[in-house]
C-alpha cells in the first residue's frame, strides 16, 4: 500500500471479532501453545454444537482436538483447544454470515441508485457487488480494520488499481489491490479471512474473491462501507 499522509497508510489485516486477543489470552488457561487443554471453556457447549460434537458442555480429548484444529485453521491463539470468547466469536460470525444467504442488502443500506457498486458491511464482515437491486457477486466474507485502524465508512470510489502491489509500509504483498479511500483497498490475503484481530484498514479477501472483484470492478466504480465491526 502507498504512503498517503495522515489518512493513508493502511494495509493487510485480520478480523478481531468479539474480544481483543489480550482478553482471550487472559481467559484461557496458562499452557504451552502446543498442548491441548483439559479445561472446559465458557462457550464449550456452543462451540461443541458448531463443530458437530456432542454438546454436553464438558471438555474431552476429542473436543479439544476438534477445537484446536479450528483454531489452527483460522489463526486463533493460543491454539490449545480452549472454547473461549475469540473462538466462539469467529464461529458466531460465521453463523450470522451464513444466515444472510443471497440477500445481503435486505436492509437496503447499500445504495441501489448507483449502478454497479461494491458494498462492505462491517458489522457482518461481508462484501458483495450489486448493480441496482441485482446481486452481481457475493456475499463473501472479508476481514476489515481492527480497533484503532478501522475501515472508514461512507461512499467512496476506486481511484487506483495495482494487481501486484506491495506495501511500502509493511513490505508485504497485496495482490489485486483496488484502492478506494486514502490507502484502504480491497486485496487478497494469504491467511484465513476470519483470523483475528483485524487489518490495518484494508478489506481483505480470499484470492478467489479478490480475483473476481478485480475482473468485475474498474477505476471510478463506487464503494459503500457501513456498519461497525465487532470489537471496534
Amino acid at each position: 500500500m502507498r504512503q498517503m499522509g495522515r489518512r493513508g497508510a493502511v494495509v493487510l489485516g485480520v478480523t478481531g471479532l468479539v474480544t481483543p486477543l489480550a482478553l482471550a489470552l487472559g481467559t484461557a488457561p496458562a499452557q504451552a501453545a502446543s498442548s491441548c487443554t483439559a479445561s472446559t471453556g465458557p462457550y464449550q457447549k456452543k462451540v461443541e454444537k458448531f463443530l458437530g460434537r456432542p454438546a454436553d458442555g464438558r471438555q474431552s480429548a476429542a473436543d479439544c482436538k476438534a477445537i484446536k484444529a479450528f483454531q489452527s485453521k483460522h489463526g486463533i491463539t493460543p491454539t490449545i483447544g480452549y472454547a473461549g470468547p475469540v473462538t466462539w466469536g469467529v464461529m458466531d460470525l460465521m453463523n450470522k454470515q451464513k444466515a444472510v444467504g443471497k440477500n445481503p442488502n435486505k436492509d437496503g443500506r447499500c445504495p441501489t441508485n448507483k449502478g454497479r457498486i461494491a458494498c462492505v458491511n462491517l458489522t457482518l464482515q461481508l462484501s458483495w457487488i450489486q448493480d441496482g437491486k441485482r446481486l452481481v457477486y457475493g456475499p463473501v466474507p472479508v476481514r476489515t480494520g481492527r480497533d484503532k485502524y478501522e475501515t472508514r465508512t461512507g461512499l467512496k470510489k476506486i481511484y487506483w488499481r495495482h494487481i501486484d502491489h506491495v506495501s511500502t509500509l509493511y513490505h508485504v504483498k497485496m495482490p489485486y489491490s483496488q484502492f478506494f479511500d486514502g490507502g484502504q483497498a480491497f486485496h487478497s490475503v494469504g491467511v484465513s479471512v476470519w483470523n483475528p484481530p483485524g487489518s490495518h484498514g484494508c478489506v481483505n479477501m480470499t484470492t478467489k474473491d479478490a480475483k473476481k472483484y478485480w475482473s468485475l470492478l474498474k477505476k471510478g466504480d463506487d464503494v459503500f462501507v457501513y456498519g461497525r465491526k465487532p470489537g471496534t
